[in-house]
């Protein structure tokens, strides 16, 4: 994906779509997550002979295929690291499961056996961890949905000293006036496992989660929205994030209409994929292979890839030899959901 080389994909035939204005209320939009590939620590030894890495708004499924290249085992901490979650901001995320530790649900296999992983999570303060004094004080590190309840129900003595320690802060009040209390320390988690890599062979590794989909119930790129003197910054922010070209434009226009209201209901779906984490080994990828599976054929697809194709009436492939990820992928996807 060298500079220059970057283009956009658009697909579009007819569609049907729903909703409102982008952001007009709190429940209208919801933010991605960015999550990604894996991390270790720089190896000399060990190659990456594929990665094979499938998108769709459901789910996410990557297939690595390492080489240890040296005479013996290379033993190395292995991580997947998950989004960090801000609790300040959490109720804007689009956090696709219950689980307050797996909240992707992610799993992994070795050589097609699934296996165990330690998942790891720790509140952060400042550059402080704070996960002892919550644990301590009862208090879950990730307070989302009904647990984010529990923060407006603790002994009066545990919620003023966190208040003191700067942990808790006041977000307002119900309609019945009763204050409502948010975290402010920032979540980081991340699925960590020892791998060994037995010498002069292949191990394959094999991930599978589902993604943080960003969301808004109209896009800005409509046509009378776009033509706002207003959005002229935020219109640039997707032609360089996602780019998005004339053709999609076009195509976007001939379904969505140019009324001021949003008629025919178009919606965007963003999904964010972390690249460049995927680059610490000896060499570049040597097979890289992206599917981006927008689902319905009738919908539109952008992102910034080279050496694009058609493969099925609703996927995308992008391929490349000696990869060296240098950017992280953002796929914007407007249609029926």
């Amino acid at each position: 994906m060298a500079p220059g080389q970057a283009k956009s994909f658009a697909i579009a035939s007819f569609f049907l779509v729903l909703a409102a204005s982008p952001g007009a209320r709190a429940n209208d939009s919801a933010a991605e997550l960015s999550v990604g590939g894996l991390t270790f620590t720089r190896s000399a030894e060990i190659s990456m002979e594929s990665e094979d890495l499938m998108i769709s708004p459901d789910l996410v499924t990557v297939r690595y295929t390492f080489r240890n290249n040296a005479a013996n085992p290379v033993n190395i901490t292995v991580a997947f690291p998950l989004p960090d979650i801000e609790l300040a901001d959490a109720e804007t995320y689009a956090i696709p499961t219950n689980d307050t530790v797996n909240f992707v649900g992610f799993e992994t296999k070795i050589d097609g056996k699934p296996i165990k992983l330690n998942i790891n999570q720790r509140a952060v303060l400042g550059t402080k961890d704070v996960s002892a004094t919550l644990r301590g004080l009862g208090v879950p590190l990730l307070p989302l949905g009904a647990q984010q309840a529990r923060l407006a129900e603790l002994p009066q003595a545990t919620r003023d000293r966190m208040i003191n320690e700067g942990l808790l802060a006041q977000a307002g009040t119900t309609d019945q006036g009763k204050p409502i209390y948010e975290g402010t320390w920032t979540v980081k988690t991340a699925a960590v496992r020892q791998q060994t890599f037995e010498p002069n062979r292949v191990t394959v590794v094999e991930h599978r989660y589902r993604p943080s989909v960003g969301l808004s119930q109209d896009t800005v790129l409509r046509r009378k929205l776009r033509q706002n003197k207003g959005m002229e910054k935020e219109i640039e922010r997707y032609r360089t994030e996602y780019c998005v070209d004339a053709a999609f434009l076009a195509a976007l226009d001939k379904v969505a209409g140019g009324a001021e209201a949003n008629t025919a209901k178009v919606q965007e779906r963003r999904i964010a994929y972390r690249l460049k984490t995927g680059a610490n080994w000896a060499g570049p990828i040597k097979d890289f292979r992206l599917v981006v599976d927008r689902q319905k054929p009738e919908r539109l697809v952008s992102f910034c890839a080279p050496n694009m194709k058609p493969i099925s009436p609703t996927a995308t492939e992008v391929t490349a030899k000696d990869f060296t990820p240098d950017k992280d992928l953002k796929i914007l996807i407007v249609g029926r959901f």
